[in-house]
């Protein structure tokens, strides 16, 4: 008995030494710094992050890092993009040259706890691989692609999921593997591979800047899944926290009809008590996850509208993407976007 409280009370011991390095080691040093380095897929990922002709970068998943600027700083203009591609974003996180990615990144279990692991406060896209070809090869099943040549990415789960779609269904494939976004993009435009592998997402942004996007189309196999997730280095409790809620503040935003446009009037008006708290009018929600200000989601609502709205905005049916919302509509609409209760 007294070698065991001996070692409850080291293990004890150990806990509470632990916990204060564990938590807010990449929040201080964000906060001290005064910007929320983001990663960002670019140049050349319309709809998700580009930079316009004077710089400034827009797209879904630059609007998730302004949110998160917001939930932090109560300003979207504190954050620094930093473009990364599929083989220097993981390598950047580790070292800390930026903060957060936010670059259509899978949620896997070797990235979750291999050496240099990391967490996926929550996903922001859902998504599944797919193949793209020209139009005039005619097929209709990627099943009838035996012997192609496949423009894919190296170190992604693009690469290693191909292989197993062409392996499981006993098909001969040459892949050509090319870094660089744009240079595998311009390979499969100049007929150098018969096959562009990427997320259905990203081939849709990828099929608009073609010669001729009309002359391809995207084949309705989906070879993975893809949950798209926020990404952060593993040891911060406390910024994993921040960057979950703000997004689960924008999908609960939508679920509750609270839009850029009527978020003052509910904050002042509305009774309902989910609302109340969301909007920080009540409760303590905001103080509860370290944000700047307890209406944070008041903010970002204000200043960028809810999921919905920035879906649509960069990414939805009426722009270049014309992405169905499908799997990545609210739950109650037969999608699969869920926040946890906010209370």
């Amino acid at each position: 008995m007294k070698v065991l409280s001996i070692v409850a009370a080291a293990a004890a011991t150990f806990v509470l030494s632990a916990e204060p390095a564990l938590a807010g080691r990449d929040l201080d040093q964000i906060k001290q710094r005064g910007t929320v380095r983001c990663g960002v897929q670019g140049p050349s990922n319309p709809g998700f992050g580009v930079p316009d002709s004077q710089g400034r970068w827009g797209g879904f998943n630059v609007e998730i890092c302004r949110a998160i600027a917001i939930t932090i700083f109560n300003d979207p203009a504190k954050v620094e993009f930093v473009p990364v591609t599929t083989q220097s974003r993981f390598p950047a996180l580790s070292a800390g040259e930026v903060d957060v990615l936010s670059n259509n990144t899978t949620w896997t279990l070797t990235r979750d706890t291999n050496v240099n692991r990391f967490n996926f406060p929550a996903i922001v896209f859902y998504d599944g691989q797919a193949i793209m070809i020209p139009r005039r090869l005619n097929v209709a099943s990627a099943r009838q692609l035996d012997g192609a040549t496949v423009c894919v990415q190296p170190g992604t789960t693009t690469e290693l999921n191909i292989a197993d779609f062409f392996r499981a269904n006993n098909l001969r494939f040459t892949p050509v593997v090319i870094a660089d976004l744009d240079e595998l993009r311009r390979a499969y435009d100049s007929g150098r591979c018969d096959v562009f592998t990427n997320d259905f997402a990203a081939l849709a942004a990828q099929r608009t800047l073609l010669t001729r996007p009309a002359d391809h189309v995207i084949l309705p196999e989906r070879l993975s899944k893809e949950p798209l997730a926020v990404t952060i280095r593993q040891g911060d409790e406390e910024l994993t926290n921040l960057v979950a809620w703000t997004v689960f503040a924008l999908i609960d935003a939508e679920e509750m009809g609270i839009t850029q446009a009527n978020v003052e009037q509910l904050a002042g008006s509305s009774t309902d008590p989910r609302i109340r708290r969301l909007l920080g009018v009540e409760g303590n929600m905001g103080e509860s996850i370290g944000a700047a200000r307890g209406d944070y989601a008041r903010t970002i609502i204000r200043s960028f509208g809810n999921y919905g709205e920035i879906f649509e905005r960069h990414i939805g049916v009426n722009t270049p993407l014309a992405l169905e919302r499908g799997q990545n509509a609210i739950w109650t609409r037969g999608g699969l976007l869920y926040a946890p209760p906010a209370r």
